[in-house]
């Protein structure tokens, strides 16, 4: 019983040790220095958290530090590498300097037929496919080329109208009827002709109907244009209804790019803009220009602007769903660049690692307003001036080295 009393005491001790120990006074943690105003609080810890009240970090309970209006608003640790370090982890450290606009703003696309080169070649008549061309999806076709044969019971009434129609105007003309009954007999013809090519009967079909004045067994599906088979949806002897695909084809001597622009870079692409497109590890394919008959288009599940590239494909290399990276050819005024590898993304805000002057080897975090990126850099609208020195290669180390604690010779924080 005593033996149990006894341990109950000694863990009431302890706990109320703890206790004290976890407790700190918000006095001794809001203390300020005579004369100097706070900004904000900060974590000894974690920089990235603060709080313009004085307090403990919700992560650690380590209490908050202040910051004072004379010292670097920056909340990360500035960080000491000696020089030989520097070299050996790749650090390099370049003057800022204003430059021309970014020239090149590269997007990624995905190269689609144009819509309007595009032809879907349908049954018009209910029947059954006689025969095929080997013909295949992929296959290069001529105007004119013969695709198949499709064969239907209601097709003999039709051109036998057709061929009632020619004979009623030779006989009008051959006859001297006057401009009425001529013009009465042509917009006979027309209803027949257009009532055939309603069945899908080409105008190559027509001419040679009307030339040998003799119905033929079935109707001859042709290329509409020269280009390429997309698709192939029948097979010999299939029966077909009215309406059903049977083949697709484009010309694709001229195709779109369907391109994805985000953020702040959509705003600099115009209509007309020329641009580059390449195909990855074939070179590049000339002649591409932003399109001036459609306005971008915004995709709400992306959060992009979608834009559309009018591009001559010589040699036909692009194809229907073939990603390509394109570069649009952006001019701009001179602005503060630097490379992209001295930006560190820090989700809501951008850092940038700068080496004072009067201080070599010391690299000071400093926050910065980007605007847009392209070729290589980023645009600085706020944070830094021309001829300030920053960390343009090995940025992403210091980057790691201000958060963690470090250890090792040659590096330490300030």
């Amino acid at each position: 019983m005593k033996r149990g009393l006894v341990s109950l005491v000694v863990l009431a001790i302890f706990g109320v040790g703890f206790a004290a120990g976890r407790y700190r006074a918000p006095a001794a943690i809001a203390e300020s220095r005579p004369g100097r105003a706070i900004l904000y609080y900060v974590d000894p810890m974690h920089p990235r958290y603060t709080s313009h009240s004085p307090g403990t970090a919700p992560d650690c309970g380590m209490a908050l530090v202040p910051v004072y209006e004379d010292e670097s608003p920056a909340a990360e640790p500035a960080v000491r590498v000696s020089a030989g370090m520097q070299q050996a982890m790749g650090i390099r450290v370049a003057a800022v300097e204003r430059a021309a606009g970014v020239d090149r703003l590269l997007v990624y696309g995905r190269v689609a037929a144009d819509e309007t080169r595009s032809y879907r070649i349908d049954a018009g008549i209910t029947g059954y496919v006689r025969e095929l061309s080997d013909v295949t999806t992929g296959s290069r076709v001529r105007k004119d080329q013969w695709l198949g044969t499709v064969s239907a019971p209601d097709l003999r009434s039709p051109f036998q109208g057709y061929l009632v129609a020619l004979d009623l105007l030779a006989r009008s003309k051959s006859a001297g009827d006057n401009e009425a009954q001529i013009a009465a007999a042509e917009a006979t013809l027309d209803l027949s002709v257009d009532r055939l090519r309603t069945l899908g009967v080409s105008k190559a079909q027509l001419d040679e109907v009307a030339l040998a004045r003799r119905i033929p067994p079935a109707i001859r599906i042709l290329a509409p244009a020269d280009g390429f088979v997309l698709a192939r949806s029948v097979t010999a002897g299939q029966t077909v209804d009215r309406g059903r695909e049977l083949y697709r084809v484009a010309d694709l001597s001229r195709v779109w790019i369907m391109a994805d622009v985000f953020g702040r870079e959509a705003a600099v692409v115009a209509p007309g803009m020329p641009a580059t497109v390449r195909v990855p590890g074939r070179g590049e394919i000339a002649g591409a220009r932003v399109s001036t008959q459609v306005t971008p288009q915004f995709d709400s599940a992306t959060q992009a602007v979608r834009v559309r590239i009018d591009a001559d494909n010589p040699g036909y290399v692009l194809r229907p769903g073939m990603p390509v990276d394109v570069d649009l050819h952006v001019g701009g005024a001179d602005a503060l660049l630097v490379p992209a590898d001295a930006v560190r993304d820090a989700g809501l805000e951008q850092l940038v690692f700068v080496e004072p002057v009067e201080r070599s080897g010391v690299f000071h975090p400093r926050r910065v307003k980007t605007g847009w990126r392209g070729g290589g850099r980023i645009e600085i609208l706020e944070g830094l001036s021309s001829g300030e020195r920053i960390v343009v290669s090995g940025a992403f180390l210091l980057d790691s080295e201000a958060r963690l604690p470090h250890a090792g010779d040659g590096m330490a924080k300030r």
